[in-house]
């Protein structure tokens, strides 16, 4: 066996571990002599390095795969990356900006080239963080979402869905990016209080001269009017019905139309309607057969249909159009006002509604099946469920998903147009006579092809695939909330659809990480932690159970540095027993060789109670209730194990008893064993390390079993008789600090009882009494004097010492009456202060504060003192 170093070094600790794991293939599934159990990785985006939140999530799924790997299951954890469409390509042309190139300098295909290489470029440093987090992954099974196998998956389903007419082409009005220059999903749009306008303009009616006020927050938009419309009920316009009024903008007449659709309340109650810039107007055309003309260019300049105004961006186009408006005396007035705006997730660009013909997904007939399987047995099971509410809402209120985005990085659309007929062609395969044709320039949606990995990574199509027939449905998902709409929802309808299966049993959901006030960790706010340098300052291991034994399931996660360094006291403190258990243990023990048939009441004690944790840990892993693992754990090796167990222990460890001495020494390795081994889904490094030091049976920790009830140690009465240990101890340092015995003074004490069985238990507790506490029993109900110190214990019986042994009452006494004067004079000014007006009112509130802390902490010492006094 290895020896520990005197101090616990996370570096040299981790070191070579991983690639030791790999190399022995530790995490390859593929045991089919055992039940399965699978997870897929939720993949990151190649768009850039881990963050917290990955570190988090990852380690929460290496937790689940380790835990069931060590209980026999062959437990597959499938990795891979996700090409993230628009996110990568703007990364990619960020870059390419900066060499001063653009992709239509480039071309489709060496376009494509570049984002390979950035993809190859960061799923190395990807795996990189992932092999220092020390995840268990089987690398033998990684897949990526743009790699052949996906491909063939993304376009069996499209192909499916096309010919089942739950795939369609249509003109709708969709959220336009006009940076990246593609469609979005309303998902992918994020809404921001912003202050914006809003403007009145006076219309003149050419029948009558009148003039109507008509209110828009885009006046750039107004090149594409068609239409006025007022509700058919107000009586202030019905009289206009029919008739026309004057665009500003252009000079064109405009019918004025009726429709109930019109808020009688809003504004003027007179709206224009730009059926190609807004999807209620866009509504309202289709109703009226209007016309659908775009004034903009899909890079947000505006188009030929705008005069003078034709090539402006369409910001500088509004305020140079209001100027001429505001010129020629058509403003009526202008109010600011904060409204909420669309903004593209990735390119931070003002979203324009803007009518483009694009794929849809028509998410109806899935929703209602994905709603519906809700309601069986083999419903997905959210953890916690209050968020499976959340899913239903999202999937009864879903609006057909546009799919198709402008982009070359991605899946391109299965789909061919002939170059004479115009003709569509959707099919796996390019048409035959392929000169003939065009294909689709389009990409599909990331989530298009990310809804599909846990069975696409499985193999499907081909339902034949080993992986796809062994290990899907997987057993567990393990995602974030801020996903669910985004992902969770889409893997759900589709693997329905497609496989007749949920794609998994279970979902945990966890929440985000924020910083110590709570805030969401961003690059504006500059309050972002990158893990890789926390793993750096404090270990791998450190950084894991912080982050799996702080925040309840679906709960946010705050990082605190304090709370990451008591982690790392832990593993200091665990490393600093397995010393203990090395140093008083034989080179030559073999796990195997342990025995169990001289158990003293300290031993009985701590393998009963290693029985309770166990249970306890095993309850609480089954439902993702990491934070209650944590907190079993923690109080039972720092406080049973460390505390109590091993202090206690010394007093056998130097026993002339051989037996005695060897029971105790076979006991700290089982439990030291089986903590490192509850401990290891949490922390993996530093326990392989221990493990490899003391008596073990399995060559690595990694492939250990779990560690099992032994119900040869169940002890219905051991905690009751180790609590009256417990209380005696604390009793007995509790009265010496209080009257300052120093420890070097054995003392003696008595025990008032009327229990007669205690006594034979107490003999037993002897020696662990006097090994911890110098203190010595000299029998039960004596004889005391007045002058006693006295401890209630378990059970009401009473601990008693004769003060009058130990200390010299009188000047005791004279130093505590000094003392209670002293906190009197304290007392007294501290009123004084607090009583005088110009002090409480004049005084910085921060200094009547603290002066009120004081005195309830002199009056709480004064009672003390007192209560010290009438004892004696």
């Amino acid at each position: 066996m290895k020896e520990l170093a005197t101090k616990y070094d996370h570096k040299k600790v981790e070191e070579g571990k991983y690639k030791t794991w790999i190399d022995k293939k530790y995490f390859e599934a593929g045991d089919i002599s055992k039940k399965p159990y699978s997870i897929v990785i939720p993949p990151p985006n190649v768009t850039g390095k881990l963050h917290l939140g990955h570190a988090w999530d990852t380690t929460l799924q290496d937790m689940i795969i380790r835990y069931k790997r060590m209980q026999g299951y062959d437990a597959l954890w499938l990795p891979g990356m996700d090409h993230a469409g628009i996110a990568t390509q703007a990364k990619v042309e960020a870059r390419m900006r900066e060499e001063g190139i653009s992709r239509y300098d480039l071309g489709r295909e060496k376009f494509l080239e570049k984002a390979w290489s950035w993809k190859e470029e960061y799923a190395s440093i990807i795996r990189s963080q992932w092999e220092k987090l020390g995840l268990s992954l089987d690398y033998s099974k990684e897949r990526f979402t743009l790699d052949e196998g996906l491909s063939e998956a993304v376009k069996t389903v499209f192909v499916t869905l096309y010919e089942k007419g739950l795939i369609y082409q249509g003109e709708r009005i969709i959220n336009w990016d006009p940076v990246q220059r593609t469609a979005l999903s309303n998902i992918e749009v994020i809404h921001k209080e912003i202050e914006g306008h809003m403007y009145y303009f006076k219309y003149k009616v050419v029948e009558t001269d009148e003039t109507l006020v008509i209110a828009t927050t885009r006046p750039e938009t107004m090149f594409a009017d068609q239409a006025i419309f007022v509700h058919p009920d107000d009586e202030r316009y019905t009289h206009l019905i029919g008739k026309h009024a004057i665009n500003p903008a252009n000079g064109e007449a405009l019918p004025i139309m009726a429709d109930s659709y019109i808020d009688m309340s809003f504004g003027t109650a007179v709206m224009k309607c730009t059926p190609a810039h807004d999807p209620n107007d866009f509504a309202l055309a289709k109703k009226y057969n209007l016309k659908m003309p775009i004034c903009m260019n899909d890079d947000g300049t505006m188009n030929a249909m705008c005069g003078k105004y034709a090539g402006m961006d369409r910001f500088v186009c509004r305020e140079a159009l209001v100027k001429d408006f505001e010129d020629a005396g058509v403003v009526d007035h202008i109010e600011t006002h904060m409204h909420q705006v669309g903004h593209s997730e990735r390119s931070n660009a003002i979203v324009e509604p803007y009518l483009s013909k694009q794929w849809f997904v028509k998410m109806k007939p899935l929703a209602e099946a994905a709603l519906a399987n809700q309601q069986t047995d083999s419903k997905v099971n959210f953890v916690p469920g209050r968020f499976e509410k959340t899913f239903n809402q999202w999937m009864e209120n879903i609006e057909d998903w546009c799919i198709s985005r402008q982009l070359w990085w991605g899946h391109q659309v299965p789909a061919w147009y002939h170059k004479e007929t115009g003709e569509v062609y959707v099919g796996k395969n390019p048409p035959a006579d392929i000169e003939n044709w065009k294909q689709d320039e389009d990409v599909l949606d990331t989530w298009f092809s990310s809804a599909l990995w846990p069975f696409s990574t499985m193999g499907w199509p081909n339902t034949d695939s080993e992986l796809f027939q062994r290990y899907f449905p997987t057993n567990t998902l393990v995602t974030g909330y801020d996903i669910i709409f985004f992902w969770v929802s889409r893997m759900i309808f589709q693997s329905l659809e497609f496989t007749q299966e949920r794609p998994f049993k279970d979902v945990l959901i966890h929440g985000l990480i924020r910083d110590e006030q709570g805030r969401k960790m961003s690059k504006s706010l500059g309050n972002g932690v990158d893990p890789m340098d926390v793993i750096d300052e404090y270990g791998a291991d450190t950084l894991r159970f912080f982050l799996t034994t702080n925040s309840a399931p679906g709960m946010d996660l705050r990082y605190i540095p304090e709370k990451l360094e008591a982690s790392w006291n832990f593993i200091n403190k665990i490393w600093n027993s397995a010393r203990f258990v090395l140093m008083n243990i034989d080179e030559d023990m073999k796990y195997e060789d342990l025995s169990f048939d001289h158990l003293n009441l300290s031993d009985q004690w701590i393998l009963n109670r290693l029985n309770e944790v166990i249970v306890s840990v095993d309850e609480n892993m089954d439902k993702f209730e990491f934070v209650n693992v944590g907190s079993e754990l923690y109080n039972f090796i720092w406080d049973d194990f460390c505390s109590w167990y091993i202090e206690l222990s010394k007093v056998h460890l130097n026993s002339e008893n051989a037996n005695e001495k060897q029971a105790t020494q076979n006991t700290l390795v089982y439990v030291l064993n089986a903590i490192v081994r509850l401990l290891h889904p949490f922390m993996p490094f530093v326990t392989e390390e221990i493990y490899q030091t003391i008596p073990h049976l399995e060559e690595s920790i990694c492939i250990s079993s779990w560690p099992q009830v032994n119900h040869e140690f169940d002890n219905q009465t051991i905690n009751d008789q180790f609590q009256y240990l417990i209380d005696i101890i604390k009793g007995i340092r509790n009265m010496r600090a209080q009257y300052v015995i120093k420890n070097a003074i054995e003392v003696a004490y008595s025990m008032q009882t009327k229990d007669s069985a205690l006594e034979a238990l107490l003999k037993d507790l002897a020696p662990y009494i006097y090994k911890l506490c110098h203190a010595r029993c000299i029998g039960y109900n004596v004889e005391t004097s007045q002058n006693v110190a006295t401890e209630m214990i378990k059970g009401g019986n009473a601990l008693i010492i004769e003060l009058g042994d130990y200390i010299d009452l009188a000047a005791e006494k004279k130093k505590l009456e000094a003392e209670l004067q002293k906190l009197a004079g304290e007392i007294k000014r501290c009123e004084g202060m607090l009583s005088n007006p110009n002090f409480v009112n004049k005084a910085p509130a921060s200094k009547v504060e603290a002066e009120k802390e004081k005195l309830a902490d002199y009056q709480s010492k004064y009672e003390a003192v007192q209560t010290k006094l009438g004892n004696m």
